[in-house]
């Protein structure tokens, strides 16, 4: 305990070294602008800045994409309070009762209720982090092959089939990726598999590039395909960004609800902060006094969502760190950075690497702060960004898709690869298809198979050995209960969200 403690402090110590704060400031303030900009995504944020984090000191990179990540989920709210049109799909709720009051002439109250239960939501997530996470850990230390084998095949089941929302389409994607996974030299052999001739292709399809062709270029065309656009006017509003000490009083008990449902639905893999808002906003409709508010613009309401989808951020990462089985896609798209930065997932991170680990969490508890004043200070000028032209949008994302993509090794054909995956991610979209899926694919699909040939060596070929512990059991378990969650959270999340639709030009 007293080492935990010491590491703590000295995460802390790491966390507030200058170029630390101010990649804090940077990353939330790069996030709320991607937030708020209705068609674009956190996970898309975060792919784009991922090259940028390379020559960083591995806390400091993930420090950066975990600004990014908290800053983009706030940033979503802006747009939805102030013209009905979510950011991102995070945010679904909040347009609800948010944009109620800003026709109400009450958006800076809406506003401040929604920065406000952010960051209590956010903050409070960092608990479960700095408790579940090392204790999951000690629980990976157990795992040979055998269950790395069955683990990465659950994290494959589970979040192909949660996104998509279709059996099919979710293991279809899954297939994809784990195709694409076997491009390169055989782990185990060293034969050349799949790779045409290209010696660049050794190592495999580079994950950044498949991460910005994915989630990036694919919204590029998108935006591309549909008529260019200006974005709906934001409104303008006089009242003070500010709420009173009665009213903070009476959020709190929302808030503590509403932090519980958001852990507990980033803890479970694929499940999101777009369920999490709902269920945050509906909970908050059924323990309300002012129920005939909902609907008319109700600030608890506003509250219950915001710090349902915030309090998501730290739970999702608690998987990701431990088991490698990413909580949502923006999850995802950092455990790409994590295996960039030369760091694997598991019990090494909080062994062998635990001061950097520990500095991220500590860098993580402080961008709630930096979320805090940038989103209250500065909820004018991002109200301004969410009317951006697609005009003005999609040249500035292309650039950057091609420059970070070429500045990861300075060789063009990683460029060839992103446009690549851009047309597959393009047309994933199209037919409703994963592309979290394929991403998760590429990292856990390598995993998975020098596990799964390992155990089989060591067994001189016996598959009893993939059915021989307790905790192998329990993943099969998992697996089929992945397989199988999107008949059940199709009907969970209908009955979730109430039937409501809201208006979004995403």
């Amino acid at each position: 305990m007293l080492e935990t403690l010491q590491m703590m402090g000295a995460g802390f110590v790491g966390a507030l070294t200058p170029i630390n704060l101010l990649m804090m400031a940077f990353g939330v303030t790069i996030g709320m602008v991607i937030g708020c900009l209705p068609g674009l995504s956190a996970a898309m944020g975060v792919a784009l800045v991922l090259p940028l984090t390379f020559t960083m000191k591995a806390d400091t990179g993930l420090i950066v994409l975990g600004a990014i990540y908290c800053g983009a989920i706030f940033g979503g709210s802006i747009s939805a309070i102030l013209i009905h049109t979510p950011g991102t799909p995070a945010s679904a709720a909040t347009a609800i009762e948010g944009y109620q009051m800003t026709l109400q002439g009450k958006a800076g109250k809406a506003l401040a209720t929604a920065c406000w239960s952010s960051f209590w939501g956010g903050l409070l997530s960092c608990i479960s982090l700095y408790f579940f996470a090392p204790m999951l850990a000690q629980l990976a230390l157990k795992f040979m092959s055998a269950e790395y084998f069955w683990l990465s095949l659950f994290g494959l089941t589970i979040i192909a089939g949660v996104s998509s929302k279709s059996m099919i389409k979710g293991l279809m994607s899954g297939a994809l990726g784990l195709l694409l996974s076997t491009i390169g030299l055989d782990p185990i052999l060293g034969t050349k598999r799949f790779m045409f001739g290209q010696s660049f292709l050794a190592e495999g399809i580079n994950t950044t590039c498949a991460l910005i062709g994915l989630f990036s270029m694919s919204q590029v065309f998108i935006l591309m395909e549909g008529k260019i656009k200006e974005r709906a006017k934001a409104a303008k509003f006089s009242d003070k960004i500010r709420l009173s000490r009665e009213e903070k009083k009476m959020l709190a008990p929302t808030v503590i609800r509403s932090w519980l449902i958001g852990n507990i639905i980033g803890i479970l893999p694929g499940a999101g902060a777009s369920i999490a808002c709902f269920m945050g906003y509906n909970n908050a409709k059924q323990f309300s006094k002012h129920k005939e508010e909902f609907g008319h613009g109700s600030i608890e309401g506003v509250c219950g969502s915001e710090a349902a989808n915030n309090a998501v951020t730290g739970g999702s990462l608690i998987p990701t760190l431990t088991l490698g089985i990413p909580g949502e896609s923006v999850t995802a798209v950092l455990m790409g950075g994590l295996i960039i930065q030369g760091l694997q997932p598991g019990p090494e991170l909080f062994t062998k690497y635990a001061g950097m680990t520990y500095t991220f969490f500590a860098g993580f508890v402080l961008v709630q702060f930096f979320m805090l004043a940038i989103g209250t200070l500065g909820c004018r000028a991002f109200a301004q960004i969410s009317r951006l032209s697609d005009a003005i949008l999609i040249p500035c994302v292309t650039v950057l898709c091609f420059v970070g993509s070429y500045a990861i090794n300075k060789n063009f054909k990683n460029v060839v690869v992103m446009l690549i995956f851009g047309v597959i991610g393009y047309l994933m979209r199209k037919f409703d298809l994963n592309t979290a899926a394929v991403v998760l694919a590429l990292i856990l699909g390598p995993i998975g198979e020098k596990g799964l040939r390992n155990a089989l060596r060591g067994s001189q070929g016996s598959i009893s050995v993939l059915f021989s512990s307790t905790v192998c059991w329990v993943l099969i378990l998992l697996c089929v209960i992945g397989i199988f969650s999107p008949i059940f959270m199709a009907k969970f999340e209908k009955k979730v969200t109430g039937g409501q639709e809201i208006e979004s030009d995403s």
